[in-house]
């Protein structure tokens, strides 16, 4: 049934005892691991970036895989002649100070920045100065290039290039503009622009549409992100004071298909992804500029929101597996929602859904699940096996990174939008880009940015920027995608307090831990 490897050819896993060497059973303590890392994630992110020829046709992309022997691997960067400040090796920019950087970021007549140097720029400046203030820096530099020398003929020669930067950067951080003295400085630069021809009128115009639109698109997001946790929200204290009435409902009573299910879930996460944006990475854990002797860049606002709700939707779906094999009365109640949740960790996996996959193997390996032996007895827990087995954490998620790479390249010569899927296990993409951070200084000894290290960054991530762009090809069912989104799940507490209940406590901690629960 697994369909996804890097042939492109359908293809029938080994079931873990046929694998030499490897041990197929992901143990409860590392799922647990897991979970625990998904609860801290926010605390660790960096960052992520956008490369795609269809909206960037100028640019080329990164290429390669990372290689840890080597930081910098871009070929492209176009290298400003003379300019002080900036170092380079083999034609690569690898350090300079800010302000040369920020140089290099402005068009003049004969000069247009690279756009994967715009991208990275832009996305890692924010360590070192707040984006208004760059904003700033920029139209003060745009507007010192056109007062020199014939304005008319420099207008006419700048203005395209200086368009071109804007129109990115609103496009690929448009929650820069969220602030408002981002906006007053756009205003003040597009208005230089649009007062010359007609044609940078119009340019203009459709950009701050495009700008407004995806602002009012997010606001309208966040709101109906709020309103999904108020409702689950509301139910959860309708379950805690009338807990039978709300056992009567379940997934399976929603829908017993587990395919139908493992697409609803792929709308969801692309849903979610899509609207994260790469800046969310960096001011996530933003630190002290060991240079600035004021407060870091971002103590005042540290913004990522949308990561977080993503983060938010992995721990939920987890305790939803969870509460749905523990609610049922009966043992083949319960095995049977368990053998349901394998069927759906496996389409998951077949469509390239690996988060949705990771969130519901850990759901199931929750001690409160797990303990209950009696009702694993009558499961047929193979083809569970072979899932854990892919998501394997030994050898640093060996297997998981191998499907990885096959739905990775299955994505690149798609002949279909569902094979374009991609979603990766986010907690994993996290560690390892937090650890490609934290493995780097982003200065040198000599107070330069060391832009080797977010050259490498912005490869790190762009496939991920990518992936968020797939539009779900499935169908929507609204029916199961609010039972998904706001049905009440237990807690840790009433996971262990209904799986006692189920299968009796076993040993002395936990009768102690049962008593406690019941007295609560």
């Amino acid at each position: 049934y697994i369909q996804i490897n890097s042939n492109h050819k359908p293809e029938t896993l080994k079931s873990p005892e046929e694998e030499k060497g490897v041990d197929c059973v992901q143990t409860i303590s590392q799922t647990n691991l897991l979970l625990s890392a998904f609860a801290t994630v926010s605390l660790f992110l960096c960052l992520s970036s956008l490369f795609a020829q269809d909206t960037m046709p100028q640019t080329p992309p990164f290429t390669g895989q990372l290689n840890s022997g080597s930081y910098n691997k871009n070929l492209y960067q176009t290298k400003e002649e003379g300019y002080p400040g900036l170092y380079y090796n083999d034609n690569n920019l690898v350090s300079g100070s800010l302000e040369a950087l920020i140089h290099h970021l402005v068009p003049t007549v004969d000069y247009h920045p690279d756009r994967t140097y715009i991208f990275t720029f832009l996305l890692s400046s924010r360590l070192f100065i707040h984006p208004y203030e760059l904003m700033s820096k920029v139209c003060h530099l745009c507007t010192e290039q056109q007062r020199l020398g014939d304005p008319q003929m420099r207008v006419r020669k700048i203005a395209p290039k200086i368009l071109q930067l804007l129109t990115e950067w609103t496009e690929t951080f448009p929650y820069d503009f969220r602030d408002e003295r981002m906006m007053r400085s756009l205003k003040e630069l597009t208005h230089r622009l649009a007062s010359g021809d007609e044609i940078y009128r119009k340019a203009v115009s459709q950009m701050s549409q495009g700008l407004i639109r995806r602002l009012t698109v997010l606001s309208q997001y966040e709101e109906a992100l709020g309103k999904i946790n108020a409702t689950a929200a509301e139910r959860l204290t309708v379950l805690k004071a009338k807990p039978q009435a709300a056992i009567q409902r379940d997934l399976l009573s929603i829908c017993n298909d587990p395919f139908t299910v493992a697409q609803q879930l792929t709308h969801i996460e692309l849903e979610r992804l899509s609207y994260i944006g790469p800046e969310e990475f960096v001011q996530a854990f933003v630190h002290k500029d060991p240079l600035d002797n004021d407060k870091n860049c971002f103590s005042d606002h540290k913004k990522a929101s949308n990561l977080e709700a993503y983060v938010d939707w992995f721990n939920r779906l987890s305790y939803l597996v969870a509460t749905e094999i523990c609610m049922p009365g009966k043992k083949k109640h319960r095995a049977r929602v368990i053998e349901f949740f394998i069927d759906v960790a496996r389409e998951c996996f077949n469509i390239g859904n690996f988060n949705s996959l990771m969130a519901i193997i850990s759901g199931m390996n929750m001690s409160p699940v797990s303990r209950l032996k009696k009702t694993w007895s009558k499961v047929k827990t193979a083809k569970f096996d072979i899932l854990e087995h892919q998501m394997d954490p030994s050898s640093n998620f060996y297997n998981y990174r191998t499907a990885l790479r096959g739905a990775t390249q299955r994505s690149i010569t798609a002949n279909s939008s569902r094979e374009k899927i991609v979603i990766p296990f986010f907690s994993l993409l996290i560690k390892d880009i937090y650890f490609l951070n934290e493995g780097c200084a982003n200065r040198l000894q000599n107070g330069h940015i060391n832009f080797e290290k977010f050259w490498e960054l912005a490869k790190q991530v762009s496939e991920f920027m990518t992936w968020k762009k797939v539009e779900c090809p499935f169908e929507k069912d609204r029916k199961i995608l609010q039972y998904l989104l706001t049905a009440p799940v237990f807690t840790e507490d009433a996971l262990y307090l209904a799986s006692y209940e189920s299968e009796g406590p076993e040993n002395n901690m936990e009768k102690d831990r049962w008593k406690s629960l019941r007295c609560v």
